[in-house]
């Protein structure tokens, strides 16, 4: 009997013990927000930029001057920026325009189609880059 009155009061002192020294702070649980899956998609909506235009007519006008003077390996190496600058718009041309951006990714798939051919066409490859000069230029103006 004296060893559970012993051990009965060591207990209530731990106990109180334990509980006074929690801190306000220690009690309280902090939980990270819900974050919703593609909200920031959802809502943003695509758009073009007038710099990543102009990114992809440069890339076109060196391709073009590189095609004009029969440097082949040049266009291609050139060309070979144009996806990269391409991901950046290319969601906002689609929903800007359908139209365009079908018109950009045919000629896109020409222009490197062509570009990888062991004897490159030099005035098909123009009329495809003229394309889609003017396909991006009428983009950037909408």
């Amino acid at each position: 009997m004296k060893g559970f009155k012993l051990m009965s009061i060591v207990a209530g002192i731990s106990l109180l013990a334990l509980v006074g020294c929690k801190s306000p702070e220690q009690a309280t649980i902090q939980t990270t927000p819900a974050v919703t899956p593609n909200a920031s998609v959802a809502s943003a909506p695509a758009t073009t930029t007038t710099t990543g235009n102009n990114n992809l007519l440069t890339i076109v006008s060196k391709t073009k001057a590189a095609v004009t003077s029969g440097n082949f390996v040049q266009a291609k190496k050139e060309f070979d920026k144009f996806e990269d600058a391409w991901k950046e718009v290319e969601d906002g041309i689609k929903v800007k325009s359908r139209n365009n951006y079908e018109t950009i990714e045919t000629n896109l798939d020409e222009v490197t189609a062509e570009l990888k051919a062991s004897k490159p066409q030099k005035d098909k490859l123009l009329t495809a880059l003229q394309s889609l000069e003017k396909t991006i230029t009428a983009v950037s103006k909408s």
